[in-house]
């Protein structure tokens, strides 16, 4: 299975005194931005998706439907599921993968530092070897799922996406 791990783009700020609740937080204008650049890019490497997995957070969901556009994947077919939620346990959600046997090529769409727990899981690791940045993406081959054996590819900042997109 190839899998695309990608955090959401830039969101509200915590901080701000309009910001919602965290499950609605949402992408700001340079969010939703920067990750349509982001997604131009990695749909220039002629990548394609079966599958669009999404933490159900707005921020994620949103991360989820700018990708869905540049990749020519229906928004409707995009899957919440709450194994991605912050504090997910990555363990789980490799078991689900396997339930998916029609998809090849999964993306998954949440946050930090939970997709950094996933992309450890899946090399084998107990400690986090990457730190995925907003709107960044890993790709990784998975050789199976459940326990997960994988190989990371490739890690891929939002910057260098942005400029393969162009």
């Amino acid at each position: 299975m190839q899998l695309y791990v990608v955090r959401h783009g830039i969101a509200i700020d915590r901080e701000d005194p309009k910001c919602p609740p965290d499950p609605e937080r949402y992408l700001t204008e340079e969010g939703v931005e920067k990750t349509k650049q982001v997604a131009k890019g990695v749909a220039a490497l002629g990548v394609t998706g079966d599958l669009f997995l999404t933490s159900p957070y707005v921020r994620a969901v949103q991360t989820a439907e700018i990708f869905a556009s540049a990749l020519d994947y229906a928004k409707q077919r995009i899957r919440r599921t709450d194994l991605l939620l912050p504090g997910g346990e990555p363990s789980q959600l490799f078991r689900e993968l396997v339930k998916q046997k029609q998809a090849s090529t999964v993306f998954l769409f949440g946050h930090a530092p939970q997709l950094d727990d996933v992309i450890a899981t899946a090399l084998g690791s107990k400690k986090h070897l990457t730190a995925l940045k907003k709107a960044g993406v890993a790709y990784l081959e998975l050789k199976r799922l459940s326990p997960p054996i994988g190989e990371l590819v490739w890690l891929a900042t939002p910057k260098l996406l942005r400029r393969a997109g162009k």
